[in-house]
């Protein structure tokens, strides 16, 4: 299975020490240039990721004039956008991203799409994870990912750990 992964989701991995999950659920994961340096901007800008690299396993695509010219609805960061346009261009299964503009304008370009709690949900299925609570506590805490309450308690459920 092919995928294509946007910032947030590799970031926030990495944050709470989960970036094999990804090698291990999915057979290729790719990325524009635009995420691994957004990337590495935020891991040497941003306390809250002070220190994470950008996993090896993931290969990094420059963008070139085959990537299909998108028109985006609504509006995208570059790293998203570019992040559609390589998904266009590899015809990926799934593009990872979890911004809600994101999810939207991958939805009407007919991509599927995956969000951070839907690989961390994958990989306690597979037995990679034994508890998805502490992980949630984490990026909440120390990422400052926001998950709703309901969103939060669905999850959980769905992982057999009742909140």
């Amino acid at each position: 299975m092919t995928v294509i992964t946007d910032t947030s989701v590799v970031l926030n991995l990495c944050l709470i020490a989960q970036e094999q999950s990804l090698a291990v659920v999915f057979d290729e994961i790719h990325a524009p240039v635009t995420v691994k340096l957004e990337f590495e901007r935020l891991a040497s800008e941003d306390a809250r990721f002070n220190g994470l690299s950008f996993p090896a396993f993931i290969q990094v695509h420059w963008p070139t004039s085959l990537w299909p010219d998108l028109v985006l609805d609504p509006p995208l960061d570059p790293g998203e956008s570019d992040s559609m346009k390589l998904a266009a261009w590899l015809e990926a299964d799934i593009i990872l991203i979890d911004e809600a503009a994101g999810r939207l304008a991958a939805k009407k370009l007919g991509m599927k799409t995956m969000g951070l709690l839907g690989i961390l949900l994958e990989g306690k299925s597979r037995g990679l994870i034994p508890s998805l609570k502490p992980l949630l506590n984490d990026l909440s805490l120390r990422g400052r990912f926001w998950i709703s309450p309901a969103l939060r308690s669905s999850v959980l459920k769905l992982a057999g750990e009742e909140d």
